[in-house]
């Protein structure tokens, strides 16, 4: 049987939170790749183009892995049940539930990261406690059987930690080098603790009021 990975999306999904860990796991022999959708219709991403998820939630099968990807969307999708009770009825029955970027205040709106070491975008982390979960820096936190990944980029650290896991190291490496990821970028602000201040300051004017509207999806989802 193959090894199946569920990735649940929803309008104005960040896209490389899924399609990070996508490009990776479509590299893998005896990995099969499900993505979902409420519906049929196309998914606009917040890149400025839709996808078509092959599947609904009422026909996608049963995960091994379940990823659960951020992005300004998921806020709305948090207050929407049909998406809440898919991911919660994936997880019941997969090995491994992970997360990318803020797709793990879905996992804490459904008490799923409670007492649990994790992390989310920078822009968030001071938000993990208002849903039980320890904030644990570093780009990829595992947890047992729970995985989260840092945010947009960390999802491409995050599949290639799944596929060490899962298929070895071995092939985890062979695919690291098929897709030639070296990330050298042209500047070392990817990171608070690296970030020109004048940056950082930008930056917490725009996520402060992110992390206050986060509050609020999960208070609106009652947290589970």
């Amino acid at each position: 049987m193959p090894f199946r990975v569920v990735i649940p999306i929803f309008d104005d999904v960040t896209q490389l939170d899924f399609s990070g860990p996508a490009q990776m796991f479509a590299k893998v022999p005896g990995l099969e790749l499900c993505i979902a959708s409420r519906s049929e219709k196309p998914v606009q991403t917040d890149s400025g183009f839709a996808v078509l998820a092959p599947y609904s939630f009422a026909d996608c099968p049963a995960a091994d892995l379940v990823c659960v990807p951020g992005g300004g969307g998921v806020m709305e999708a948090m207050r929407d049940p049909h998406f809440l009770s898919f991911i919660e009825r994936q997880c019941a029955q997969a090995q491994t539930i992970t997360s990318v970027c803020t797709g793990m205040f879905a996992l804490g709106a459904l008490g799923l990261v409670k007492g649990r070491r994790v992390t989310t975008h920078w822009g968030y982390t001071d938000v993990i406690a208002d849903c039980g979960g320890i904030h644990t820096p570093g780009r990829v936190v595992v947890d047992g059987n729970l995985i989260t990944a840092g945010g947009v980029t960390s999802g491409m650290d995050f599949g290639l930690t799944i596929i060490a896991q899962v298929f070895g190291a071995k092939t985890a490496r062979l695919i690291q080098l098929a897709m030639q990821y070296d990330p050298q970028p042209p500047f070392e602000s990817g990171h608070p603790d690296s970030a020109e201040a004048e940056t950082l300051a930008a930056a917490d004017t725009i996520y402060k009021e992110r992390a206050r509207q986060m509050r609020a999806a999960l208070q609106a989802a009652g947290l589970g």
